[in-house]
C-alpha cells in the first residue's frame, strides 16, 4: 500500500506544471560595487576616472563606456529598490552618459578596419538586458517624486521621465 501511495505522489507532482524563469538577454549585468554612502565610494570614482585613461583605442574606450554604464544601472536600480530617488536619478544619467558613448567607439573601430561583429552582438545583448532591466523598474517605480531637502530648494524628480529617456537612447544604441 505504501508502495502505491509513493508511486501515485510522485506521479501527481511529475504532472504538476514546471514554471521556468528565462531571461529576455543571456547578459549579466555586474554585481554592485560600493554605493554612495560606503566611505569608498569615493575612492571607488577616482579609480574609475584614472581607468578611463587606460582603457585606450577604440575596443578599449568600448568596453570601458559598457562596464560604467552597467555599473551605474545597477547602481541607479538598487539605489530606486531602496527609495533614494535622487541618488539613484544622478546615477541613472551617468549610465546613460556612458552608454551613449560606446556606439561611436564601435563605429572608429570599423572605420579603422577592425572586426566588430563580436562587439555589436555583445552590445545588443546589453542593451537588451538594460532595457529589460529599464522596464522592470518602470512598472514599480512612482512617476515623478517631490525632493525636499532641508536646507536647499526643492525639487521634482521626473523618475518615470528620465527611465523613457533611458529606454530610447538604449534602443537607438542598437
Amino acid at each position: 500500500m505504501r508502495k502505491i501511495f509513493l508511486f501515485l505522489f510522485f506521479f501527481v507532482i511529475s504532472l504538476a506544471p514546471v514554471s521556468s524563469v528565462f531571461a529576455e538577454s543571456n547578459y549579466v549585468l555586474p554585481y554592485p560595487s560600493y554605493m554612495p554612502g560606503n566611505f569608498l565610494y569615493k575612492p571607488r570614482l577616482m579609480l574609475s576616472k584614472i581607468a578611463e585613461y587606460i582603457y585606450f583605442g577604440d575596443f578599449g574606450k568600448f568596453d570601458y563606456s559598457l562596464k560604467e554604464s552597467d555599473h551605474y544601472l545597477v547602481e541607479a536600480k538598487i539605489l530606486f529598490e531602496y527609495k533614494q530617488y535622487l541618488l539613484a536619478d544622478q546615477a541613472l544619467k551617468k549610465s546613460d552618459a556612458y552608454f551613449v558613448k560606446i556606439r561611436p567607439s564601435l563605429l572608429a573601430a570599423k572605420r579603422h578596419g577592425k572586426n566588430t561583429s563580436g562587439r555589436e552582438e555583445i552590445l545588443r545583448n546589453a542593451s537588451d538586458k538594460h532595457i529589460e532591466t529599464l522596464f522592470s523598474l518602470r512598472g514599480v517605480l512612482p512617476q515623478s517624486y517631490y525632493w525636499n531637502p532641508e536646507q536647499v530648494a526643492a525639487s521634482t524628480i521626473e523618475i518615470r521621465k528620465n527611465i523613457d529617456t533611458s529606454l530610447r537612447i538604449r534602443k537607438e544604441g542598437l
